[in-house]
């Protein structure tokens, strides 16, 4: 199995790439990645992966052609039975380097992408031109066929999952949630609200400071954890927004956590008040995992990883009053009530959103393509 990506840096992406790679491996199968590389490369090595550097990030239609004969050589040299696509760049490749090779092409839908111009929706169209096209959750299957027209029969929905083991509340110990407190200069027994995600505007760190200044409380302490990613003028503008506010000693900016168990672990509330639809919701689902109550944006994938009122809350998007009267709410929470609800997130993540289960339903559709490409034919 080869699949082939941008780059191996930190993301979902990335992150489903490696998980795949392992499960793959576990299974009997080969293991290869194509992509320009990156820190993440390590973890394919030791699961037993192979890696082919190729410059896959660049969308220079000269590379991409380019990339195709790589990919086509590296097909042929190491009997590739299935290529997987996860981008959109190098889908143009991949689909090149399948057909010549006459092996089966899968692709995972990861977003909406920004269709503004017929060129730029045909370059998105090539994500739906495959044997089968994974959809990372209903949202997005339903956005293929609506404005893709990818036939119903090729699409395979496989949410994203969450590695349990290490997203598992008994797995944090108290001394990592101690000391990320301490790093970010949280006070003793002050209600923890966190909103994890990238410094970008559709994130909605906007609307959650804006919500935390009509609430009107001072014994609480926000967290936004996120890098700004060269985002600066952005970064700039919240923190000139929390002073506008006033919000200086309860609400601080602070970079990627490498520890989000534990980050999860220290809040009392996690926040997705993104202002565009999620195309899956990692953040909720982790949070689930660890038994945190979350509020959400009630748009896009992550509606379907919260039971309303029972895992977390559902609030329209962008609505600053809604938002701060669910964190009110969800600050104010009975003891009884807050492990009930952990207790139902727990369980719901654990049911649906599982890397397990992610890497066993998409080895299904390896083996689906394989059982169709090896059957004799009609006679």
């Amino acid at each position: 199995m080869l699949q082939v990506l941008p780059a191996l840096h930190t993301g979902g992406v990335e992150r489903g790439t490696c998980d795949m790679a392992a499960a793959i491996m576990d299974a009997g199968g080969r293991a290869i990645v194509a992509s320009a590389g990156g820190p993440m490369t390590r973890e394919l090595e030791r699961a037993g992966a192979l890696h082919l550097a190729m410059p896959l990030a660049s969308k220079n239609p000269l590379v991409v052609w380019r990339n195709a004969a790589r990919l086509e050589a590296a097909i042929r040299r190491w009997g590739v039975d299935i290529v997987h696509a996860r981008s959109r760049a190098p889908a143009w490749s991949a689909r090149r380097a399948a057909r010549r090779c006459g092996v089966k092409l899968v692709t995972t839908f990861h977003g909406t992408y920004n269709a503004g111009s017929a060129l730029k929706r045909r370059y998105n169209a090539v994500m739906t031109d495959a044997d089968r096209v994974i959809a990372i959750s209903e949202f997005i299957a339903e956005h293929v066929k609506a404005e893709y027209g990818c036939p119903d029969d090729r699409i395979r929905v496989i949410p994203r999952g969450v590695d349990i083991r290490s997203f598992d509340p008994d797995a944090v110990s108290h001394e990592r949630v101690i000391a990320l407190a301490r790093s970010w200069r949280i006070a003793d027994g002050a209600p923890v609200v966190m909103l994890p995600g990238r410094l970008t505007r559709w994130k909605g760190q906007g609307v959650l400071i804006d919500a935390v200044a009509r609430l009107g409380r001072a014994d609480i302490q926000v967290v936004l954890v996120g890098a700004d990613q060269g985002r600066t003028a952005y970064r700039a503008e919240l923190e000139q927004r929390v002073l506008r506010h006033g919000l200086e000693g309860i609400v601080r900016i602070v970079d990627h956590c490498s520890d989000m168990p534990a980050a999860y672990m220290l809040s009392d509330v996690v926040v997705s008040a993104s202002t565009d639809p999620e195309a899956f919701g990692r953040v909720v689902a982790e949070a689930g995992a660890m038994g945190r109550p979350v509020i959400v944006s009630g748009h896009g994938g992550a509606r379907e990883i919260v039971v309303d009122g029972v895992t977390g809350w559902l609030t329209p998007p962008a609505d600053v009053e809604a938002l701060a009267a669910r964190l009110g709410e969800a600050i104010e929470l009975a003891p009884g009530t807050r492990q009930e609800m952990s207790r139902e997130a727990i369980a719901h993540v654990r049911a649906r959103f599982t890397r397990e289960a992610m890497c066993a339903a998409t080895l299904e559709v390896y083996a689906e393509l394989l059982a169709a490409r090896d059957a004799p034919p009609p006679a």
